[in-house]
C-alpha cells in the first residue's frame, strides 16, 4: 500500500483547497449512477432554533446505516434562516434554502411553512414518525442519472430519460456533510448539544443540453471556505419541463468515514 493511498485513509480537516476529498495523482475517477427506476430525494427543512427539529433530525441521522443509502434514497437537510431572529443564528443555514421551501409551499398552494418538514419527491411528506426505513425505490421508470469526477470538484453529468417529450433538464448537487454538530446557546434549544447529518453546505443549480438521447452537462462544487470536521457526500438530483420535482437522484459518500466527536 502507497504511502498516499494511507494518508487518504487518514481521517482528516477539510480547509479550503482546490480538492475536496483526498485523492491521489493515480486515483480512478469517483462515479455514481442511478438505476432506471427512480430513486427518491429526501429534503428536511430544519433548524437549530426550532425546538421541535432535534427529533426529525435525529430519524435522518439513522438513515446513515442503512445499506441502501444512496442506492435507494438520497436525503438532505436544509437548514433554514427564519429561525436565527430568537438570538441564536444557525451557523448552516441560508436565505436559498428558505426560499427553495417557500417554492415549494407556493407550488402546493401553502399560505405557511414551517419546521421540521419533510419532503419526498418534491410533496410535502409527513409518514417519517415511526418509520424505521426511508421511502425506498419507485415502481417509476425516469431514467439514468449518472455524475463522475476525476479531482471532486469538476463533475460530468449525463441523464437519460425513460421516455420522451422531455423539453429540458437541469442538474442540481448538494455538498453534504455528516457528523457534525453544535453547542446552542441561546433560542428554544439552548443549553443543548445538537448532532447533524446530511447538511447542506453547498447548493448549486446548471441547465442540462440535450445531445440525441440524453442531456449532458458540468458542474463545479467551490472550495469550502473554512475548516469543517465531518464525513463529505454529495447529492445530485435531475429536475425537467421547469418543474422544481426531482425525476431522479443519485449520491455517495466523497471521503472515508470519521468518528463523530
Amino acid at each position: 500500500m502507497s504511502r498516499e493511498f494511507e494518508e487518504c485513509m487518514i481521517p482528516v480537516r477539510y480547509m479550503i483547497l482546490g480538492m475536496l476529498a483526498c485523492v491521489t495523482a493515480d486515483a480512478a475517477s469517483i462515479q455514481f449512477q442511478s438505476p432506471e427506476r427512480q430513486v427518491p430525494l429526501l429534503e428536511l427543512y430544519t433548524s437549530e432554533g426550532c425546538s421541535s427539529c432535534p427529533p426529525a433530525e435525529s430519524w435522518l441521522s439513522g438513515l446513515k446505516e442503512k445499506p441502501d443509502l444512496w442506492s435507494e434514497f438520497v436525503p438532505v437537510a436544509f437548514h433554514v434562516d427564519y429561525w436565527n431572529y430568537l438570538g441564536w443564528r444557525d451557523k448552516w443555514s441560508s436565505k436559498q434554502y428558505s426560499d427553495r421551501q417557500r417554492h415549494y409551499a407556493g407550488l402546493w398552494g401553502s399560505e405557511n411553512i414551517y419546521t421540521p418538514e419533510f419532503v419526498l419527491n418534491g410533496q410535502e411528506w409527513r409518514n417519517w414518525l415511526g418509520l424505521r426505513g426511508a421511502p425506498g425505490l419507485s415502481a417509476t421508470r425516469t431514467g439514468i442519472l449518472n455524475v463522475t469526477s476525476g479531482d471532486t470538484n469538476h463533475w460530468d453529468v449525463s441523464f437519460i430519460p425513460a421516455a420522451g417529450g422531455t423539453a429540458g433538464c437541469e442538474v442540481n448537487a448538494a455538498l453534504l456533510i455528516s457528523g457534525v454538530g453544535s453547542d446552542v446557546k441561546a433560542g428554544e434549544n439552548t443549553g443543548h448539544h445538537l448532532k447533524h447529518d446530511f447538511v447542506v453546505l453547498k447548493l448549486i443549480s446548471q441547465p442540462l443540453v440535450r445531445e440525441n438521447d440524453r442531456f449532458r452537462g458540468t458542474f463545479v462544487l467551490p472550495a469550502l471556505e473554512k475548516k469543517l470536521d465531518g464525513r463529505l457526500a454529495l447529492a445530485v438530483w435531475a429536475t425537467c419541463n421547469v418543474r422544481p420535482e426531482p425525476v431522479q437522484a443519485v449520491g455517495g459518500w466523497l471521503a472515508p468515514s470519521e468518528k463523530t466527536k
